[in-house]
């Protein structure tokens, strides 16, 4: 069988798969399954284009990472053919733990990180593949000796970040996230065994910065998102309490397995057995069309919360939201939980559905982890905060904004 294929990707045109272990892995069905998990959550019900998924999103990472892997090997850094795969498969593989509707269900449905299910599921698929993913699980914990591999995975400036600024940027139609990606990859280096810019590409990484920040502010926390996202999640909170309760409730057969049952962390290292298939075989079946077909009825369902909760989804009835620079005010807060209660819900102790509150946050560059290196032309390595003529420290500030989404007719509150 011919496993040297061609895809045609909207973003990076020909994208060639010429790594037979590459295409019998995304022909796997833990991969398969990125096609139904939205790369952008609820994010299309504000930007209609921005269906676009987890699945071609990995597809464009590897194009990403083997761009990076020629320039530099051309450069003269030893990277074996061996590493060059195992870091591909790294890439490919990053996301395969996602949960439905990506990030948004990270901490609803399940109660750990999808990194951490990714990397059970990469060793699940090594056992399938007889041992042929340890070097990849070796980078992908930053546990080889070669670190900069696993840079090019996770960092400030991986593979990932640069494929989804990107591809979330052509979807969603917001321009601001567009960035010099071909200019940032032929200027990729290593020294010292630490991934570095030369100092040539100092200006794209400035717009790339500055582009991630725009993105999150116009895109990833954009209000109606913000309001969508958590009414999805108190939509599933409400169906947990109601099957709990011993309540009829529709669900899919692998949602059903999530909504009565709170898996933690250790069920998933164990891989603890739940109807008769272990709980990682239920969760690479649960996608977004669960949760999708799952919402749909509930909007029928006599439980006021949920179905008044799923018809917003549904029907994208939104929540107003509004964006403050302060926490909200307790007496605000309980005088609109007091016109909920009178005017939507008729019981204050179902009120608190109807009104969500919180904070977000957002800063481009973390002070805290890896920093992004520049390299000068007398071989010295500076930190782009340093490196840069412009105030560059102002973008590792975490900028702090509160909400509150409630119902709209409850505005003239």
């Amino acid at each position: 069988m011919n496993k040297k294929k061609i895809i045609n990707d909207p973003v990076f045109g020909f994208i060639n798969i010429q790594s037979e272990l590459v295409f019998d892995l995304i022909e796997h069905p833990f991969f398969q399954r990125l096609r139904r998990i939205k790369q952008l959550g609820l994010s299309f019900l504000v930007f209609p284009g921005a269906n676009h998924t987890r699945f071609e999103h990995a597809l464009g990472a590897v194009h990403l990472m083997r761009q990076a892997i020629s320039v530099l090997q051309l450069k003269g850094h030893n990277i074996s053919p061996r590493e060059a795969e195992a870091v591909t498969v790294a890439i490919l593989l990053h996301d395969i733990g996602h949960a439905p509707f990506s990030h948004v269900l990270e901490n609803t449905l399940v109660e750990i990180p999808h990194e951490e299910i990714s990397l059970l599921l990469m060793e699940q698929l090594n056992l399938e593949f007889n041992g042929k993913l340890d070097l990849t699980i070796e980078i992908f914990k930053n546990q080889y000796k070669k670190k900069f591999l696993h840079q090019l995975v996770a960092s400030q400036l991986d593979m990932d970040r640069l494929d989804y600024l990107s591809r979330d940027s052509f979807f969603t139609g917001v321009t601001e996230g567009q960035v010099g990606i071909e200019r940032i990859i032929k200027m990729l280096n290593v020294v010292d065994d630490q991934l570095v810019v030369d100092v040539k590409a100092i200006y794209s990484i400035e717009k790339f910065l500055i582009a991630r920040r725009l993105m999150y502010w116009q895109v990833y926390l954009h209000k109606t998102v913000v309001s969508a996202e958590f009414l999805l999640i108190n939509v599933l909170k409400r169906a947990k309490e109601l099957a709990a309760a011993g309540k009829p409730i529709f669900a899919t057969p692998t949602l059903n397995v999530f909504l009565n049952n709170s898996f933690s962390s250790d069920d998933f290292i164990e891989n603890k057995s739940v109807l008769g298939k272990n709980i990682l075989h239920w969760y690479t079946l649960l996608d977004d069309n669960d949760i999708l077909t799952s919402v749909k009825e509930w909007q029928y369902h006599p439980d006021l919360v949920l179905s008044t909760l799923a018809d917003s989804i549904t029907n994208r009835k939104l929540f107003k939201t509004k964006m403050k620079t302060k926490p909200v005010s307790k007496t605000w807060k309980e005088k609109m939980l007091k016109g909920i209660s009178e005017n939507i819900s008729g019981d204050k102790n179902l009120a608190p559905y109807f009104l969500i509150t919180g904070e977000i946050t957002n800063n481009a560059l973390n002070r805290d982890s890896e920093n992004i290196l520049i390299l000068f032309k007398n071989g010295k390595v500076k930190d782009i905060r340093k490196a840069s003529d412009i105030n560059l420290t102002a973008l590792t500030k975490t900028v702090r904004k509160y909400f509150a989404c409630y119902p709209k007719e409850l505005d003239f509150y």
